[in-house]
Formats: structure tokens, C-alpha cells, sequence
């Protein structure tokens, strides 16, 4: 709305009356009107209303819309306090604390000891929480001022580098067991028969011969496992580029992981069409021979291993092994293909396992953008499945 002026009448009355004045009295009609004209004026000017200030601008409102805007689609929790009550709080922050954090003390809306300890510091720094979001999580939290009164909170997740560690730890600490074990067998004999030199009996020592052999074998077999799954681990990424039909491989390596004592206990049923797929022949052919390997050793010994493979209703190569042995419990499932799980860890060994085998074909299958499968029930035996991918050009040749 336009203010209106007031008109001084008042003001501009005593103005003419005074010019009047002024002329009666004798004084010049030029000079009487300047007079009349000045003293209209300036109480024109003292009647109007005073020139309007502008509004205030609202520095501190455009700077948290522009802090709102700055942060909000981070890929990292972010938040923004005025001293220690959270103003704002980017998606990622609502979705880690809640979204009922926003108005918060920050003390209550972490509730941890290190967090709290930090927010009570009159400088910036940077905690490590555990337990922030779950009981093995772990988070890195960075307070830092803006401003005078206003603190920058920023949260990053380190849960999955501290499970990865873990995970290597628990790896080196597998294998130097797996490999202390063979090797301290190899050591306690060949000191025995170091001790008794000639005086040993010829019967102990080609036993301990036997043992010292067999440990070794065992030995190079969990190296050549370690190499192989080193390989496999570091190539998953890179999908394999080969042409080749899966069909005459799978044969050939249900024969070799048989071996020739044992080649007549394994049932091939090949697929009548020629499954073309895109893979690593040396790693399949391994997957292969670790399948084979394991039904035959942990299976009946009396009956014979199924190896089926087919074209199934997604038209990917479908990969059956199956054993008529005593059946997996199924709280052993799960676990089967982590390094070094066994179910039976003293069978394992007397067997010559490793339990590297379903650790690394699991991840061929990976590396090969494929499926794997096992189901098992007591009294009955195991199945394993894998789904690979097919080329759905099968006109192409060959490379």
C-alpha cells in the first residue's frame, strides 16, 4: 500500500499570514513570497511520512536453503547444527538416524559415548563409532565449525572395510592352520626317522614313508587350491570372452575329476543340444572336476554319481551333480561354500579335502554371471546346480 502525505494546513496558514504581515509592515512583495514559499515547503517536507527502510533480509534463511540444497542429495550422511541442535539433515542422514532427528539435540539423537564426547569439544575432530546403526557397524564421524556458531557433521560407513579386513584375517589365519597341520605331520616323521637313522625298523619306516608322502600330496593339493582360488578371485570381475560348447567339456571333466579307478561310477546324461557359451575353459573345467571330486568322495561309495546336463525353461546351461550319499544337515547349507568349511572336518581330511573346493566354484560361477544351487536332505544325498548363461546365436562360428 502507497503511504499518503498530510497536507499541512496549519503550516501553510501561518506562512501566509506571516508573508501578509511582512507586506503591511512595509517589507518588499518579493521577499514576502520567498518567505511564504520556504516555510510552505518545509512544513510540507517535515509533514511527510518518513521514506520506508527495507525489509531485513534474511541472510541466515538463504544461507541454510543454500546449505539444504548443497548437501542434500550427498551420498554421505551430512548434517548441519546451530551449536549442538541438528537444523538440518541431508537424505542420507534421515535415512541412517531417522527423520525425526531434525529439530534434535545431536547429544540425544546419537546417544553414544564417543559421539557425545566429540560434540562436547569446542573444536572439530573425528571418532570412530561402533554400534551407531547396528551392533557391528562401524562409523567415522567428523565434526567441523562453520561460522561462528554452526557445525558441519559428516558420517561415513565403515562397516564393510572393517568386514573385509575381517574377512582377510580370518583367510590367513584359516590357511596357516590348513597348512601348519600337513607340515608339522611332515616334520614329527621325518625327525623320527632322523632319530632312529639305521637303527630303524624297515616296516616303520616305509610306513612313515607312506605318511610324509601323502602329507606332501596334501600339501601341494591346499597350495594349488590357494593359487586357484587367488586366480579366480582376481579375474571375477572380467567377464570371459571364449566361445566354446559346454557339452564335450563337461564330459571330459567329469572324467578327469573321476580319474581313471573311478570313471565307471559316474552316469553322464548329455544335453542333445549343443549349449554354446561364453567362458574361462580352464575354470569350468576345474568347477567340473571339484564337483565330481566331492560327490565321489563324500557320497556313497557303492553308488554311482549323476552328471546330467540339460537346456532349462530360461535357456541357460543347466549343470547337475548329484550323489546318493548320506545327505547335508541344513543348518550346514549355508555355509558350504566359505573357504574351509567342512562338515565333517576329520572325514574331510582322511579324504584328502581341502575345503577350498566349493569356495572356488562359487566364485567361477560368479565370474561366469551364473547361479549355483544345492540342496540336499539326510538319507538321500546332495545335488548340485549351476545355471551358466548360453549364447542365443548359435549360427556364429566358433572363435
Amino acid at each position: 500500500m502507497t503511504d499518503r502525505y498530510t497536507i499541512p494546513w496549519p503550516g501553510i496558514l501561518l506562512a501566509l499570514g506571516t508573508g501578509v504581515g511582512m507586506i503591511i509592515a512595509g517589507g518588499g512583495i518579493l521577499l514576502s513570497i520567498i518567505v511564504i514559499f520556504v516555510w510552505i515547503c518545509s512544513f510540507w517536507l517535515l509533514a511527510s511520512p518518513p521514506v520506508a527502510a527495507p525489509p531485513p533480509s534474511d541472510s541466515m534463511q538463504l544461507t541454510r536453503t543454500g546449505m539444504r540444497d548443497l548437501i542434500e542429495h550427498s551420498g554421505m550422511p551430512l548434517l548441519l547444527m546451530d551449536v549442538s541442535r541438528i537444523i538440518i539433515a541431508n537424505a542420507e542422514a534421515r535415512e541412517v538416524l531417522g527423520r525425526h532427528i531434525i529439530g534434535q539435540d545431536a547429544r540425544v539423537a546419537f546417544r553414544h559415548p564417543a559421539a557425545v564426547d566429540l560434540l562436547a569439544r569446542t573444536t572439530g575432530g573425528t571418532v570412530t563409532i561402533q554400534g551407531l546403526t547396528g551392533p557391528r557397524s562401524i562409523w567415522q564421524m567428523t565434526r567441523q565449525p562453520v561460522g561462528g556458531r554452526y557445525w558441519l557433521v559428516e558420517l561415513i560407513n565403515r562397516t564393510a572395510e572393517a568386514d573385509i579386513s575381517r574377512a582377510h584375517t580370518d583367510f590367513v589365519a584359516n590357511a596357516s592352520h590348513e597348512l601348519r597341520t600337513p607340515l608339522a605331520s611332515i616334520i614329527g616323521y621325518i625327525e623320527t626317522l632322523s632319530d632312529e637313522g639305521e637303527k630303524a625298523d624297515p616296516k616303520m619306516v616305509a610306513k612313515f614313508h607312506g605318511t610324509v608322502l601323502r602329507e606332501a600330496r596334501r600339501l601341494q593339493t591346499l597350495v594349488d587350491d590357494l593359487m586357484s582360488l587367488s586366480r579366480v578371485e582376481a579375474e571375477k570381475h572380467e567377464a570371459p570372452s571364449e566361445r566354446l560348447y559346454f557339452g564335450p567339456l563337461v564330459q571330459q571333466a567329469a572324467r578327469d575329476g573321476a580319474g581313471p579307478q573311478r570313471i565307471d561310477r559316474i552316469d553322464y546324461h548329455a544335453s542333445p543340444t549343443p549349449l554354446l557359451i561364453r567362458g574361462d575353459r580352464q575354470q569350468l573345467e576345474q568347477l567340473v572336476r571339484n564337483l565330481v571330486d566331492n560327490a565321489l568322495k563324500y557320497g556313497s561309495q557303492t553308488d554311482n554319481v549323476t552328471v546330467d546336463l540339460s537346456l532349462d525353461e530360461r535357456r541357460m546351461a543347466l549343470l547337475k551333480v548329484q550323489d546318493r550319499g548320506e545327505g547335508i544337515a541344513p543348518e550346514h547349507l549355508p555355509h558350504l561354500t566359505r573357504r574351509f568349511y567342512r562338515t565333517d572336518p576329520g572325514r574331510s581330511r582322511m579324504a584328502g579335502g581341502t575345503g577350498l573346493g566349493l569356495a572356488i566354484v562359487k566364485h567361477i560361477v560368479e565370474r561366469h554371471r551364473g547361479r549355483l544351487d544345492i540342496h540336499s536332505k539326510r538319507g538321500e544325498g546332495t545335488t548340485v546346480t549351476v545355471r551358466i548363461p548360453t549364447i542365443s546365436d548359435e549360427s556364429e562360428s566358433l572363435s
